[in-house]
């Protein structure tokens, strides 16, 4: 019997073949890839994929979709696990010197805390290709200086290098959703790239500095950044956080990492 969409985790099956074949081409499986899919659904992805893969993994919540995915492939080609990938493990997957490959339409609704979830994992790896909203890949990929530029395209900038490779209309979905997607690229950068001393501290400061982006860093970051240690790590203070690079942001983080934060 046909699958309902359910509202609660997010779901828009995607439907267009043609779609399908863009997605996997851009992903260029190896038959000997480590692979996960996000949110297999009704298999959409999965066949193709699994045309071109050995075996594949998918960490699916949809306990009904499980279902029809276990009935449907192999265990031995495709092994299912039924969980929250918010909370999933994704090093369990990865032996030691494996490396991962992650793929999935991402449900709209977690795909932040989702990526922040998937970036703590960065370090075993390949690179990801996600369908998301294309509102939040142009926030992933953005450059500082606009409107899109933010917290998120702060942290995942300094992770991975992000491309957006094409857009996917609603009318690709069952049901359209009421927004446009993208597909996008993720290589975690190399740690030997990854200059931020205290990770925590970074992370802190970014949220601070874009809690409220109209304001200045001289009002953003008062009692926890003084005008001085911003300056100091080559930032004006007069300037709002969407006009920071990412550099900037670890230099500032390094400060206060070695003198503590103004006031705190």
């Amino acid at each position: 019997m046909p699958h309902t969409p359910r509202k609660r985790f997010g779901q828009h099956f995607l439907a267009d073949a043609g779609i399908v074949a863009a997605i996997v081409h851009a992903i260029a499986p190896r038959r000997d890839d480590r692979m996960v899919e996000i949110g297999p659904g009704l298999g959409a992805l999965t066949r193709p994929l699994l045309d071109a893969l050995d075996h594949l993994h998918g960490v699916e919540i949809d306990r009904d979709a499980v279902a029809r995915l276990t009935r449907e492939f192999p265990a031995a080609r495709l092994t299912v696990h039924a969980a929250d990938a918010l909370a999933f493990d994704f090093g369990a997957l990865c032996p030691p010197g494996a490396m991962l490959r992650v793929v999935g339409n991402l449900p709209y609704n977690i795909s932040t805390p989702l990526l922040f979830h998937l970036a703590t994992y960065a370090e075993r790896i390949i690179d990801c290709h996600f369908m998301l909203q294309k509102e939040v890949v142009e926030r992933m990929v953005a450059a500082p200086g606009g409107r899109d530029f933010g917290r998120l395209s702060v942290m995942l900038q300094y992770r991975f290098e992000m491309e957006s490779l094409f857009d996917v209309p609603p009318e690709a979905f069952d049901p359209p959703p009421k927004v446009d997607s993208a597909i996008v690229r993720m290589r975690p950068r190399p740690v030997v790239a990854l200059q931020a001393r205290d990770m925590a501290g970074f992370a802190r400061l970014v949220t601070r500095a874009f809690a409220q982006r109209r304001k200045t860093l001289h009002n953003t970051l008062k009692g926890y950044a003084s005008d001085a240690q911003i300056q100091t790590a080559g930032i004006d203070p007069a300037a709002r956080a969407e006009t920071i690079d990412v550099a900037a942001y670890v230099r500032l983080a390094n400060l206060l990492a070695a003198e503590p934060p103004a006031g705190e």
